[in-house]
């Protein structure tokens, strides 16, 4: 986005209308629990993505994919770090269960800072 318009005069008015659109991805994140109990968490996040799809948006959820080639122990910062790129593509965050990890509340600051929509979901992935 360009402060100057097509003449290259500069068009404050313009510039903060088209800042303030909110852009509509497709995409959700996917934030729940990967730590304690990877292979019931993994179950757990599928279904998550099934619920994403039916309601017609396209999950993102990096613990179902990164830890089939990095550490979640020594290369977890770089996962997180690639988490938050993926964040940053997704119009909002959809956090499911009750309880929230020390990873899940790392993603939901950043989703804060970022102003993207927060939706909390009960483990039956039914909106609260």
């Amino acid at each position: 986005m360009c402060i100057y318009n097509h003449e290259h005069y500069i068009d404050t008015t313009a510039y903060e209308a088209l800042k303030n659109i909110e852009v509509k991805s497709p995409f959700v994140y996917i934030c729940s629990p990967y730590r304690g109990s990877p292979r019931v968490n993994i179950m757990r996040a599928r279904g998550y993505c099934k619920f994403a799809v039916r309601k017609g948006k396209i999950p993102l959820a990096p613990h179902l994919y990164f830890p089939q080639f990095m550490s979640d122990i020594a290369e977890r910062d770089k996962a997180m770090e690639m988490n938050f790129e993926l964040l940053k593509l997704c119009s909002e965050i959809w956090v499911f269960g009750s309880e929230i990890s020390e990873g899940m509340a790392w993603e939901i600051s950043k989703a804060e800072k970022l102003r993207k929509k927060i939706r909390y979901m009960t483990s039956e992935s039914r909106g609260v």
